[in-house]
């Protein structure tokens, strides 16, 4: 669902179809937060210089076929006690549908993969913290005395053979390239959904080009997923982040946690990495949705989250640009 593209000439880009008047369903604010938002992940590994970035997002915006908020059902009247919050085009599927096909068509002409979503170290980061995690879940090493995961087991050498018992499912999965990832580390039943077709013919490329062709790829959106089964570990990196800039972001969120509250089986982890909440933020969100769910007990509780991001200071307040945090589901 999320990613960045590689910078694209002309001749590489499939034009998509949009309306004459497209450009003008697209506000300066819209251009602003996408633009800000390329910058912010190229931070973590982006091929492109700021100027290009902006420019290049504003080209993609201004051609994308985006529908007006007006054109999406809204219950937000009927939820008064959710707040509001900045939407964008990168909450759109027309957004994402465009750019992976752009994406698509730059792999088969010049093989190119598309950009890793948060950059390469933020990706190892998530992936050997994911796997020491799952690690000390199944050898029951799960929390200490202060209720925090303990990861004691630093070791590639130890634990492989459980995490081949790991059903994996990776959300808004986009080029694959996370599980391409997991695969290394151990994980052998891996899934990728996401709900452009585009995305899914692009991961499904990958891996058969990486050699990687047990990994399954679906076509399917997480707010209405058609999935019949359950996972060991379900990973998000950006899709909640997309979710959340949709014009009904509050009400969809709320789908989203109730999706996953059917993907996960009790026991399961859930790690969610993102760029637009912070790890307080992401908790207090599960608990919002636990208080919801009163009369079923709660959902999800908070398990761990990566400590090991560069931190910056803004307003006094020091904080990561990316974080991820682990939940238990109960």
């Amino acid at each position: 669902m999320a990613g960045i593209r590689w910078p694209p000439e002309d001749s590489d880009l499939l034009q998509p179809r949009a309306p004459a008047s497209a450009a003008d369903l697209i506000s300066d604010d819209d251009r602003s937060v996408a633009a800000d938002s390329w910058s912010i992940k190229s931070e973590y590994g982006s091929t492109l210089d700021d100027e290009q970035r902006h420019v290049d997002a504003s080209e993609v915006l201004s051609s994308g076929a985006f529908r007006a908020s007006s054109d999406y059902s809204s219950d937000k009247e009927e939820e008064p006690d959710v707040c509001e919050e900045e939407t964008s085009v990168l909450g759109l599927q027309s957004y994402w549908d465009a750019t992976y096909a752009g994406d698509l068509a730059n792999f088969h002409e010049h093989g190119h993969a598309g950009e890793v979503w948060f950059g390469v170290e933020v990706v190892e980061s998530v992936v050997t913290w994911t796997k020491n995690l799952c690690i000390n879940n199944s050898q029951g090493r799960t929390q200490d005395s202060a209720g925090d995961v303990t990861l004691q087991c630093e070791s590639d050498d130890l634990g492989g053979k459980d995490l081949s018992s790991w059903s994996v499912l990776d959300v808004g999965t986009g080029n694959g390239l996370l599980l391409h990832e997991l695969a290394k580390q151990g994980f052998s039943h891996l899934t990728g959904t996401d709900y452009s077709e585009g995305a899914i013919d692009l991961a499904r490329n990958l891996a058969v080009r990486d050699g990687l062709t047990s990994i399954t790829f679906l076509v399917d959106d997480i707010l209405e997923t058609k999935l019949d089964g359950q996972f060991r570990l379900v990973i998000d990196k950006g899709t909640f982040d997309a979710i959340g800039l949709h014009p009904d972001g509050p009400i969809r969120r709320l789908m989203y946690w109730d999706s996953l509250s059917k993907l996960v089986p009790p026991g399961g982890i859930l790690v969610v990495t993102s760029c637009n909440n912070t790890k307080d933020e992401l908790v207090q969100e599960v608990d919002n949705y636990n208080q919801r769910r009163q009369d079923s007990g709660p959902i999800f509780r908070y398990l761990d989250h990566i400590r090991t991001y560069p931190t910056i200071m803004f307003a006094g307040t020091e904080g990561s640009r990316v974080s991820t945090v682990a939940f238990l589901r109960d």
